[in-house]
C-alpha cells in the first residue's frame, strides 16, 4: 500500500475543511441518508477508548466514506479485514485526541464554525445560505458542523501537543540559512507586470528613436499617476484601432523569484522599490517598460517602532466609569505639573505588566499596540503628554518617548527557517506522539 493511501485512510494529517466540504457535495444524499436509516440498527459500542466510545454507526459512516472517496480518486485500497482494522485505528486515535481537546478546554464555537463554512462555500462558488441549503437537502447539514468540529479540534490539539516537542537549535537556523535549498525558500518572490513596444530588424535608426521616445512617453504617463495596465490596453488599442502609435504586447509575469525572472530583468528588479516602472530596457526583442507589482517573502524588513509609556486607570468593583475618568484626568494634571511619570504610574497604574517599569511599554514595532491605543499614540510627538483617552481597557495617559525604524531582517529570517525546520520535523513527531497516546490508551474491542 503506498504512502498516499495510507495517509488517505489513516487521517495522520488532518483533512482539510475543503476537502470536507468537496466530499459532502459530491457523496450526495445517498451515504447520509442510508447511514441514517440504519443508524437505529447500528447503533451499538464497538469499542471503549479510554473515557469515550466508538459506535457502530460512526465505524460504518466512515468506512463508507473512504469507500465512495477512493472510488472518486481512483486509489487502490487494501484488502477489507485491513482496511477495516485502519479504519478503527483511526477512530481511536481520533477519539483520543477529542478527550484531550475536551480536557485541554478546546472548543469552538457557532461563529467559529459558520466562517469555516463560509469559507467552504466560497471555495465551492456558493454563499452561505445556498451551501447549508444543499447540506440539510441532503440531510447531512448537522453531521457536517459536527466534522468540522472536530477536525479543529483535532487540529488544534496537534498543534499545540507536537509543537512543544520540536526544539529548533540555533545551529540548525544557521545550517539552514546557509544551505542552498534554505537561500531558495527563503529569496523572495517578485510579481512583474511588462510593457513591449517591439523593435523590428527593419526599422531605420529614426524609427527606433521614436519607439523610445514612445516607451518614455508612456512612462511619464504611468508615473503622473496612470494605471499601467491601463495605459498598456490603450496603447494596444489606438495601435490596432487608428493605426496611430506603435503595437505593444506585454502582461504579468507571474511570482517568480529573480533567478526564474528573464535575464534581462534578473539583475534590475531586486533593487526596485514596490510600484516603481523602470526606464525604458533595450533588449533585441525591443523596449521593455516593467513594472515590480508586489514582492513576497522579502527578508528586508525595516519597521518603524515607537518608545511609550502610559498609565491605566480601570473601572472595577470598587471603582465607577466617573470615577475613573477622573483619577485620570488627575494623574494627566500631576504629569503635566511637573511629576515624575514613572512616579506617578507605579502609584496608580493598573497595568501590571508595564507599572513596575514606570508604565514603560518599551519599543513596539506598528501594529504591535491596541488599535485605539495605537491611532492615539500615532498622533503624538516624542516628550508630548496625551490627554485622558478611553479603550477597553480602560483610561489611559501616554507619552511618546521616542520613534525609530528598526531593521528586523535577521530576526525575520531566522523565524521563517524556524518556521520551515518546525514544518520538516511536524509529520514525524505527529506520528510518534500518535503512537505513543495509542500505546498508553485503555482500549477494548467489542465484537
Amino acid at each position: 500500500m503506498n504512502k498516499l493511501t495510507r495517509q488517505f485512510i489513516s487521517g495522520s494529517k488532518a483533512v482539510s475543511m475543503c476537502a470536507i466540504g468537496m466530499l459532502v457535495l459530491l457523496a450526495g444524499a445517498g451515504a447520509g441518508h442510508a447511514v441514517a436509516a440504519e443508524r437505529q440498527v447500528l447503533d451499538r459500542v464497538i469499542a471503549l477508548v479510554d473515557e469515550g466510545v466508538i459506535l457502530q454507526s460512526e465505524y460504518e459512516e466512515r468506512l463508507q466514506e473512504i469507500l465512495q472517496r477512493a472510488q472518486e480518486m481512483d486509489l487502490q485500497l487494501p484488502p477489507p479485514d485491513q482496511l477495516r482494522e485502519q479504519v478503527m485505528e483511526n477512530l481511536i486515535i481520533e477519539s483520543l485526541q477529542l478527550q484531550l481537546a475536551e480536557r485541554v478546554g478546546i472548543r469552538f464555537d457557532d461563529d467559529t464554525l459558520n466562517r469555516v463554512m463560509a469559507d467552504m462555500a466560497n471555495q465551492n462558488n456558493m454563499t452561505f445560505e445556498q451551501y447549508v441549503d444543499a447540506l440539510e437537502s441532503q440531510g447531512v447539514y448537522l453531521s457536517t458542523r459536527e466534522r468540522i468540529r472536530k477536525e479543529l479540534a483535532v487540529n488544534e490539539v496537534q498543534r499545540g501537543m507536537v509543537n512543544r516537542r520540536i526544539n529548533i537549535t540555533d545551529q540548525e537556523i544557521e545550517n539552514y540559512l546557509n544551505s542552498e535549498s534554505g537561500r531558495e525558500a527563503m529569496a523572495p518572490d517578485y510579481l512583474v507586470d511588462q510593457i513591449l513596444i517591439p523593435v523590428l530588424a527593419t526599422d531605420s535608426a529614426e524609427v527606433e528613436r521614436a519607439k523610445e521616445a514612445f516607451a518614455n512617453d508612456l512612462r511619464r504617463r504611468i508615473q503622473d499617476g496612470e494605471d499601467f495596465a491601463d495605459v498598456r490596453m490603450q496603447a494596444q488599442q489606438n495601435a490596432s484601432g487608428s493605426g496611430q502609435g506603435f503595437a505593444v504586447s506585454g502582461g504579468e509575469l507571474g511570482w517568480r523569484k529573480a533567478d526564474r525572472l528573464p535575464t534581462l530583468f534578473a539583475d534590475i528588479v531586486p533593487d526596485m522599490d514596490t510600484g516603481e516602472v523602470s526606464e525604458p530596457i533595450r533588449s533585441s526583442n525591443g523596449f521593455h517598460l516593467i513594472k515590480l507589482s508586489d514582492v513576497r517573502g522579502d527578508s528586508n524588513r525595516l519597521v518603524k517602532q515607537t518608545e511609550a509609556r502610559h498609565v491605566l486607570i480601570s473601572p472595577n468593583e470598587i471603582r465607577t466609569e466617573e470615577q475613573a475618568r477622573r483619577l485620570a484626568q488627575e494623574v494627566y494634571e500631576r504629569i503635566s505639573g511637573g511629576e515624575d511619570f514613572s512616579i506617578v504610574a507605579r502609584q496608580l497604574s493598573d497595568d501590571t505588566q508595564s507599572v513596575v517599569a514606570g508604565g514603560d511599554l518599551g519599543w513596539v514595532s506598528d501594529g504591535g499596540m491596541p488599535p485605539e491605543f495605537e491611532e492615539v499614540v500615532g498622533d503624538l510627538e516624542i516628550g508630548e503628554l496625551s490627554e485622558p483617552f478611553r479603550t477597553s481597557f480602560g483610561w489611559h495617559v501616554a507619552e511618546v518617548t521616542g520613534r525609530r525604524e528598526q531593521d528586523l531582517s535577521r530576526e525575520y529570517r531566522r523565524q521563517q527557517a524556524t518556521n520551515a525546520l518546525r514544518s520538516r520535523k511536524f509529520d514525524v513527531e505527529l506520528e510518534n506522539w500518535m503512537l505513543e497516546i495509542r500505546d498508553e490508551a485503555y482500549v477494548k474491542i467489542i465484537n
